[in-house]
C-alpha cells in the first residue's frame, strides 16, 4: 500500500509522511547509515548507524503524526534528543562546526525525499508535492533540534569547565600547623567567591586550622562587590573557629576601598602574605628570627 491510495487523498500531508516513515523506516535507516553524520559517528559497525537511523526515523514519524512537523518541542523528539546530542558532540570533537553539522543534517533530507517520491505514480502530482513539502518542513525541524541540542550541550560543557577552572584557580595551601592560605589571582565574581568560601571552610575543618589567610595580591581591583564577598568569607571562617587575615592590600586598592567608603575595620589585614604568616605564627608562639651571617657561613 502506498501513500497514493484513495485514502491518502483524505489524509493531511503530515499524516501521510508519518505513515510513510513508519512503513519505510528500515530503508530510510539503511540510506542514512551511509550519510556523513551517521557514518563518521558510528565507526565500530554499520549496524550501529542503521539502528540510530531507525530511532531518528521513528521519532520523525511520531512528530509528523501530531500534525505539527514544525514543532521543535514535539514529544516525538524527546526520545532521540540525547542521541542527537551525543552525535553532535562527537562531530564537534572531530572539528566539525555548527555550519558543517547543519549541512550534514540537511543532507539527510534528499535520500528520504527520493523514497517518498517513489511512493507516487506521478512524483510531481499536487498531493506528492504536499507530502514532499511536509517532509521538508519536518527535516528542517530536525535540523533545528540538532543545533539546539548542540548549543545546550556546549553550554553545559562550558559551565562544567568554568566550575572546574574556578576550583583549580582557588587552591588552599597549608602553610604551617593550624594555618592555611588562599592565594587569589584574577577577578572575583559571585560564583568564584562561593568556591573560595567553600574551599576555605573545608580546609579549616580538614586541617583544624586556627588561622586562615586570604591573599589578594593577585586581585587586580577591589570594588564593593568583592569587598562584600571578602567580608562574608571572613565571617564564615570566624564561625568555624578560625581567625581570618586578609593580606596583599596594595596602596592602589587601599585608596579604592577608602574612596568607596567600604568599612573593613572588623577585618584583620596585613600588607603581604609574609606579614600575615608571621602574625599567625606569632599568635601560636612561634618566633621567626633572621639567620645571622656567621650562621649562614657555617652552613
Amino acid at each position: 500500500m502506498s501513500v497514493s491510495d484513495e485514502n491518502a487523498e483524505r489524509e493531511p500531508a503530515a499524516q501521510q509522511v508519518s505513515a510513510f516513515l513508519e512503513r519505510r523506516r528500515e530503508q530510510v535507516a539503511q540510506r542514512w547509515a551511509d550519510a556523513a553524520l551517521f557514518r563518521t559517528v558510528f565507526t565500530v559497525s554499520r549496524d550501529e548507524a542503521v539502528e540510530a537511523g531507525r530511532s531518528v526515523a521513528a521519532a520523525l514519524a511520531a512528530v509528523a503524526a501530531t500534525g505539527r512537523p514544525d514543532d521543535i518541542r514535539a514529544p516525538g523528539f524527546a526520545a532521540v534528543r540525547e542521541q542527537l546530542g551525543r552525535m553532535a558532540a562527537s562531530r564537534a570533537r572531530m572539528g566539525v562546526g555548527a555550519d558543517g553539522l547543519a549541512d550534514e543534517v540537511a543532507a539527510l533530507r534528499e535520500p528520504v525525499t527520493e523514497l517518498l517520491r517513489g511512493e507516487f505514480p506521478d512524483p510531481y502530482a499536487p498531493e506528492a508535492q504536499e507530502c514532499v513539502l511536509a517532509l521538508t518542513v519536518l527535516m528542517g525541524t530536525l535540523r533545528l533540534v540538532v543545533l539546539e541540542t548542540t548549543v545546550s550541550a556546549g553550554e553545559e560543557v562550558i559551565a562544567r569547565q568554568r566550575e572546574q577552572l574556578n576550583e583549580v584557580a582557588t587552591p588552599v595551601i597549608k602553610l604551617w600547623e593550624s594555618t592555611v592560605a588562599v592565594p587569589l589571582i584574577g577577578t572575583l565574581d559571585s560564583a568564584r567567591s562561593q568556591v573560595v568560601m567553600e574551599s576555605l571552610l573545608d580546609a579549616i575543618v580538614a586541617e583544624r586550622a586556627r588561622f586562615a589567610i586570604l591573599d589578594i595580591t593577585g586581585v587586580p581591583t577591589v570594588d564593593s562587590l568583592v569587598a562584600q564577598h571578602l567580608m562574608k568569607t571572613v565571617a564564615a571562617a570566624r564561625l568555624m573557629g578560625a581567625e581570618c587575615i586578609v593580606s596583599g592590600i596594595r596602596p592602589a586598592i587601599a585608596q579604592t576601598i577608602v574612596h568607596l567608603g567600604i568599612d573593613l575595620g572588623t577585618v584583620l589585614t596585613r600588607a603581604s602574605l609574609a606579614d600575615a604568616l608571621a602574625y599567625a605564627l606569632s599568635r601560636q608562639g612561634v618566633e621567626i628570627a633572621p639567620v645571622r651571617a656567621a650562621d649562614a657561613g657555617a652552613r
